[in-house]
């Protein structure tokens, strides 16, 4: 059988159409200039971004979104550098992405050329696979490969590098299927164990987290928790695995926990995680749950093989997806759960007062109360609005007090990274025109990535961006301030007027100071996004000393020097 000789960009190109790629993101090279010829008349779309580390991010976050790799196409040298944040942030967060990497020439290569990097010696840590193609009629075998090993097992990131002379020779080579993830399921043996252990339990608890989750099995883990009466809650970062509003939703697990739900944790006797690694974030630095043996019997459910045994030794260990595992469970028939029947209710009640107005509002003396603005937030868009952040003290706000619909409601890194928030929030809209997509970025975030509101008005993308600007990297200060406190070094900012740098480009944007201000803009902001189909931001100015629902940095100070004092 015969194959029409094609070159190597097109024959990348017809590969990714062949694997369901509707969407790619990325910033234009020379390198890999015949993939841009190709995708030209492709029906994929690539959308410009103004940085490969913004490129990245929204390549990540639509991977979150779809449970579909993420492609994202960046130049060699300089911009495989910049995408590194979004690979290392779709490492630790279990997303599948495929980076295209255009590279020097093969008749250059070990040379140090002009921008050559070895990837396989850059991105060995952080990727699931890193390769380089070297002859364009092996192109169908490692895209097929890619797509597999991003998708199966533990979900990630796979790097390819295009050398640039391989892009434009011509091969004739038969096109692929395409991919199929493969994930392990729970044995009847296994779930067995499983439901004996939770028959025999007086304080059972759910915990969900990580990849693999799609909308059967939330509806899945739905249908066992209800059966069951079993309190669940979710890891940093995951909370849209359970509608917020659901009975069986006790609260999230990570920064700022609820001290009453970490103590049901520490005080479990069986713990059922379902999906995360269990890493620092979720379990408190090791210590709600002890490495590596628990006192709590442990039920490890994670796509990864790797992964059981590696920290904690749990008592049962089950390789699998969540959809796999969660549709067993749903089907198990259910314990009497008298032991713990009245569990649940309690921890609602633990969950909702914590979510109370916090005492630094409660004087009304702030200007602008961020607790009453979470509140209009949730008032003024739909269940099903998505909303993203990065990292820093302001996401508290969003992660204590908001309640997210569902999945996918929520995209954040786990990995820590800043200046997430605003390309998630682009590519969520791109991807999801009709749904109301929300941002909220810190200031110091909001500027490392500030560039891509461009890209959002390129693509009319009408997301709401909240830039919380309290002039400081806050989450740095509050440390410096528990460690070195009064001593303020390398935290303060001289930020720009947002509002008006939004205007500049082409967005509404608007500025907040106080707290009867706020729903009045908002309403505004998304009255122009649905007219106009552009973005809006909406800067809040306000006191850096709120610097935490719990604290302020005053208080936070004040107590660093009573102990130094003391000790």
């Amino acid at each position: 059988m015969t194959h029409p000789s094609r070159t190597g960009g097109q024959i990348l190109v017809d590969a990714l159409k062949i694997h369901g790629v509707d969407i790619a993101f990325g910033v234009p090279g020379e390198s890999y200039l015949d993939v841009l010829d190709a995708l030209h008349d492709s029906g994929i779309r690539f959308i410009i971004n103004r940085q490969e580390g913004g490129a990245a991010y929204m390549a990540e976050a639509y991977g979150k979104m779809t449970g579909r790799p993420g492609v994202c196409f960046v130049t060699r040298g300089p911009g495989a550098t910049n995408a590194a944040i979004g690979v290392h942030t779709a490492y630790q967060d279990s997303t599948p992405m495929i980076l295209f990497i255009g590279q020097v020439g093969t008749d250059f290569m070990d040379r140090e050329a002009f921008q050559e990097i070895d990837y396989r010696r850059m991105y060995g840590q952080m990727a699931k696979w890193v390769a380089q193609i070297d002859r364009a009629e092996r192109i169908p075998e490692y895209l097929a490969r890619a797509f597999q090993v991003a998708t199966s097992g533990r979900p990630g990131p796979v790097v390819l590098a295009l050398p640039e002379d391989m892009l434009v020779s011509l091969a004739s080579v038969a096109d692929t299927r395409r991919y199929q993830p493969v994930q392990a399921s729970p044995s009847d043996a296994q779930v067995a164990t499983l439901r004996s252990m939770l028959a025999a339990a007086e304080r059972p608890l759910v915990l969900l987290g990580g990849g693999t989750w799609n909308l059967q099995a939330c509806a899945d883990l739905r249908r066992f928790a209800e059966a069951n009466a079993l309190p669940v809650a979710c890891a940093f970062r995951f909370q849209d695995l359970l509608d917020n509003a659901h009975p069986n939703y006790v609260g999230d697990v990570g920064i700022g926990i609820n001290p009453k739900l970490a103590a049901r944790i520490k005080n479990a006797d069986l713990v059922i995680a379902i999906g995360p690694r269990l890493g620092e974030m979720t379990t408190g630095g090791y210590s709600l749950i002890e490495a590596p043996l628990p006192r709590q019997r442990l039920v490890h459910i994670h796509p990864d093989a790797e992964e059981l045994g590696s920290v904690y030794q749990a008592e049962l260990m089950i390789a699998s997806g969540a959809p796999q595992a969660c549709a067993m469970l749903a089907a198990m028939a259910p314990v009497d759960p008298g032991a713990w029947r009245h569990s649940v209710a309690e921890a609602r009640s633990e969950l909702a007062a914590y979510q109370e107005q916090p005492p630094i509002f409660k004087d009304a003396s702030a200007p602008l109360d961020l607790w009453q603005l979470v509140q209009q937030v949730m008032a003024a868009v739909p269940r099903d609005t998505i909303l993203t952040n990065g990292a820093g003290n302001y996401a508290t706000w969003a992660h204590r007090f908001y309640r997210y619909g569902g999945m996918r409601t929520q995209l954040a890194p786990t990995s820590g990274a800043m200046g997430y928030g605003l390309p998630a929030g682009v590519a969520a809209k791109i991807v999801n025109p009709e749904r109301t997509v929300l941002t909220f970025a810190g200031d110091g975030e909001y500027m490392m990535n500030g560039q891509e509101l461009a890209t959002a008005v390129q693509y009319r993308a009408g997301l709401v961006v909240i830039v919380f600007n309290n002039s400081m990297f806050g989450t740095i200060r509050m440390h410096q301030e528990r460690n070195y406190p009064g001593r303020v070094s390398g935290t303060e900012l001289h930020n720009p007027d947002f509002a008006a740098l939004a205007q500049a480009y082409g967005a509404h944007g608007e500025v907040v100071e106080r707290s009867d201000q706020f729903g009045p803009a908002l309403e505004r902001a998304l009255a122009w996004t649905r007219e106009r189909q552009l973005p809006a931001v909406i800067e809040l100015r306000y006191d850096g000393n709120l610097i935490t629902p719990n604290a302020t940095l005053e208080t936070i100070r004040r107590q660093a020097q009573a102990a130094r004092a003391a000790g």
